[in-house]
């Protein structure tokens, strides 16, 4: 025999020993089921296998549902300064970002000639009210007709007006904050030339904040002005406040209806612009506390829990998720008494009888268990 036959042969030797060794391992497999030792199988494989679930019964409590929308912080106020007289920038009395009070200097104009056109009114209006006074003496001697009088009536009437518009122009040089806040932008520095109408700063009622937020259709009705609410910021605070605005007409587009809550910043401790979670009291109701791992959609999208029926048959809820909290969610929408499936859901369809075992029967049939195995 040659050693290319030597080495067909002892490949078919190989894999005939292969086949053996395969079929020695199944057949003591055989032997230890025909022996009677009974293999335990896991609570859990057990469960499965029979179609069981575990539930727990329970009963709906009541709770106050929170409107729980997300919205962004903006100032109470924004006001757009503009000039109300042309003038060169000549002092410069608050830096982009500082605090004010209302009437704190911002910027000053050069006064140029406005004191001497006040002085100028001044004096007009002291003319025309000598003239006024010596053509009423004469008109009651009929020395002068009512057209004279009427005439210095009006003479004086404008000068007075012209008094009045040299005072304001004086009082324009000088751009004051118009209530209490923070200087948001200013786009004019020193030595600027502006005219009546030009831009002049940003400012801000940052003492006030105002959380808004667009609310449902359905949520909408139960909010009203003066309500008390709580935001929820991005910054880890939350806040309570007063509601100062409900749409009275919802936006066309989305449906909604915009909602602003008035906070209180007296400090200035809170930074405005950012987002926040509007966490608005609605109406009390009845829901179920489940853990937020129940929860399932069906074929439709729609979220909901799993139950067990009546008839023993796995049936899909529907359920509006009321209030979340630390502890879990609440749910509404539930039978007021309801079996709920809190192991096993996913492994059910709606229509399926399950056999269905109580949590509280789990802990016992675990420890039979292990009773067993310490046998």
């Amino acid at each position: 025999m040659n050693i290319e036959q030597v080495v067909r042969h002892k490949s078919w030797l190989v894999s005939a020993g292969i086949v053996v060794v395969i079929a020695l391992w199944l057949a003591s497999g055989q032997l230890d089921d025909a022996s009677g030792d009974v293999v335990a199988m896991p609570v859990a494989d057990v469960a499965t296998a029979k179609n069981a679930v575990r539930v727990r019964t329970q009963s709906a409590e009541e709770i106050e549902r929170l409107i729980i929308v997300n919205g962004n912080t903006a100032p109470a106020r924004l006001a757009q300064l503009s000039a109300e007289t042309d003038g060169r920038v000549v002092y410069i009395g608050a830096e982009r970002g500082a605090a004010l009070e209302r009437g704190d200097v911002l910027l000053r104009l050069d006064e140029r000639d406005r004191s001497a056109r006040l002085a100028q009114a001044e004096a007009l209006v002291r003319q025309r009210e000598v003239e006024y006074e010596a053509r009423k003496r004469l008109e009651s001697e009929s020395y002068v007709s009512e057209a004279q009088l009427q005439e210095a009536v009006a003479l004086l009437e404008s000068a007075r007006a012209e008094l009045t518009r040299a005072r304001l122009d004086l009082g324009y040089m000088t751009i004051r904050a118009p209530f209490a806040g923070a200087l948001q932008e200013r786009v004019v520095e020193f030595g600027d030339f502006v005219s009546r109408g030009d831009p002049i700063a940003s400012y801000v009622d940052n003492r006030t904040i105002i959380v808004s937020a667009d609310l449902s259709e359905f949520d909408a009705r139960f909010v009203d002005v003066g309500d008390e609410a709580a935001a929820f910021l991005a910054t880890g605070e939350t806040v309570q406040g007063r509601i100062r605005y409900v749409a009275p007409v919802a936006e066309e587009a989305t449906r909604t209806f915009r909602v602003e809550l008035e906070v209180d910043n007296s400090d200035g401790a809170l930074r405005i612009g950012g987002t926040a979670e509007l966490r608005i009291p609605a109406e009390t109701v009845l829901a179920h506390r489940v853990s937020p791992s129940l929860l399932t959609l069906d074929d439709a999208g729609n979220v909901g829990v799993k139950i067990v029926n009546n008839e023993g048959r796995v049936s899909f809820v529907v359920a509006d998720i009321a209030l979340s909290t630390n502890d879990g969610v609440w749910l509404t929408g539930l039978p007021e008494t309801a079996t709920i499936i809190t192991v096993g859901q996913g492994y059910v369809a709606s229509g399926t009888v399950v056999d269905a075992v109580a949590e509280s029967d789990i802990p016992t049939a675990v420890a039979i268990k292990d009773e067993q195995d310490a046998d």
